[in-house]
């Protein structure tokens, strides 16, 4: 480089620099404005005032963004914060694909310089910017999607989490905890691949799951329900035939997502944790990670929870009897076996058929379920340690050979999934609560999560999460209108005093 070179660089840097636009402020110090202080052309937009308010609530001068690793001086990464803010705006809108949200923004200018996208000056427009030039293309937010780790929008979740838990903060009575009683559900997502379209045609086969769908690399087969009917033989299109003739069901390619949601009375229903796996993995699967993040976001662990069935595990029940103080988790009842109403005496052993109780005879550690666990062999404790000669008196029908054996789960949770009182008032109580999942189900249906037009894990997990940010959002928007409501209401009847 020359000595003439170097100060013509110079003089194009400072151009650059120049042409540069000023820092614009966050959205959360957007809405703290008063609408005089706007631009006018942002003034005039009603969608750029609506998401002012509604994306204002969120933290975002807190939210972690991607480290400024730029390959060229003049070139910044566009951070994650503006792409997070379209995507909720995405959701909200119903838009389905990422490049008729890029038009969406074409079409919005002021929504853009709300967001916070980086400006390319120019004079050519009334806003001052050359909004397409500023934009980046919807194969790149698209990438960005994909890329962005799923801890940028876990952290606005626990934003609305905070925001909900403090706006409530003295609403609730004394006795009551915000989180105290929860429910998990799950809901499947259906991929966007041709095997999921029933108008495809798929020589290979539909529902061989040794067949990766070439559209989504991530997706997994699974079962949405069964149904306990045959299957019919002249049928257009049968299932495998390592499927059962009885366990005839809705398969799917695609993934899960599952919740933890509370309600709140006469408030509403609130989503405390989520989590995105394949269709393959189990309902219960969910339990553990789930109630790890719900107990890091209240600081506390729930005493209360209400499940379907496919949550009847011991460690679900030991996990609610273990809270401070201790609760109980309302879980209808799976018959696994002969036992239905097994009995234990106050040791905690088995009563057999005799109403005996039961020697413990070996335990041994379980490895092979999903969580591994110690098991211990009860036998007939007329026949061990010591054979005492005595005749079964219920007259067991293998007393010839050996008498009655049962392998239980040593954990405190094998005996309450027995010995929980379903009857009870209490029970029917808790167990309600259910509803708060179906309905945070139905508003998620709504804002498209069951159909997504992406193609990996990664965007969906983000799309999911975001999903559930922008319900905490509306609720949690409904609670500021209602407390600003009634708020007016005093004043209003105070001025007619």
């Amino acid at each position: 480089m020359t000595l003439l070179s170097f100060p013509i660089r110079l003089r194009s840097l400072k151009r650059i620099w120049e042409r540069a636009p000023a820092p614009r402020l966050s959205l959360s110090a957007l809405a703290s404005l008063p609408r005089s202080k706007l631009p006018k052309f942002v003034q005039e937009s009603e969608v750029a005032l609506k998401y002012i308010q509604l994306l204002g609530m969120l933290d975002w001068q807190c939210f972690p963004d991607r480290p400024d690793q730029r390959f060229s001086p003049t070139e910044p990464p566009l951070p994650y914060a503006p792409l997070v803010a379209a995507y909720l705006v995405k959701i909200d809108q119903h838009i389905a694909y990422v490049a008729d949200l890029w038009q969406y923004l074409i079409e919005n200018p002021a929504l853009v310089w709300v967001l916070g996208f980086p400006l390319c000056p120019s004079r050519a427009f009334p806003w001052g910017f050359d909004i397409q030039a500023s934009l980046p293309t919807h194969r790149h937010l698209s990438r960005l999607l994909r890329t962005m780790p799923n801890a940028s929008p876990q952290f606005l979740l626990d934003d609305t989490i905070y925001s909900i838990r403090r706006e409530l903060n003295g609403e609730l009575p004394p006795e009551t905890r915000f989180g105290e009683c929860i429910s998990l559900d799950t809901k499947h997502i259906i991929a966007w691949v041709k095997e999921n379209n029933p108008k495809t045609f798929i020589e290979q086969g539909r529902y061989d799951k040794t067949r990766q769908p070439a559209g989504d690399p991530d997706c997994r087969l699974g079962c949405k329900r069964k149904h306990n009917q045959r299957r019919k033989k002249d049928a257009v299109e049968s299932l495998p035939a390592d499927v059962a003739q009885t366990d005839f069901g809705e398969y799917y390619w695609g993934y899960g997502s599952g919740i933890v949601a509370t309600k709140v009375a006469d408030w509403g229903e609130f989503v405390l944790a989520e989590l995105t796996q394949s269709f393959d993995q189990s309902d219960v699967s969910y339990f553990k990670l789930l109630m790890e993040k719900v107990a890091q976001r209240l600081g506390f662990r729930p005493r209360f929870g209400a499940f379907d069935a496919a949550f009847d595990a011991f460690y679900v029940y030991e996990y609610f009897a273990n809270a401070e103080p201790p609760g109980f988790a309302a879980v209808p009842f799976v018959e696994r076996g002969r036992k239905i109403n097994r009995q234990f005496n106050s040791q905690g052993l088995p009563l057999c058929e005799a109403g005996l109780a039961m020697s413990l005879r070996y335990v041994f550690w379980c490895k092979t379920t999903l969580i591994p666990h110690e098991r211990g062999r009860f036998v007939c404790p007329l026949l061990h340690p010591t054979h005492t000669g005595q005749v079964c008196p219920a007259q067991y029908a293998n007393w010839e050979k050996g008498g009655c054996v049962t392998t239980l789960a040593t954990s405190p949770g094998a005996r309450l999934r027995y010995q929980l009182d379903r009857q009870s008032e209490e029970y029917k109580a808790v167990y309600k609560q259910r509803t708060a999942t179906e309905r945070i189900n139905s508003q998620a249906v709504d804002l498209g999560i069951e159909r997504p037009k992406l193609r990996n894990r990664a965007s969906i997990a983000n799309h999911n999460t975001l999903t559930y940010v922008l319900i905490n959002l509306h609720a949690l928007q409904r609670i500021r209108l209602r407390k600003a409501q009634r708020i007016q209401a005093v004043s209003s009847s105070k001025e007619r005093a």
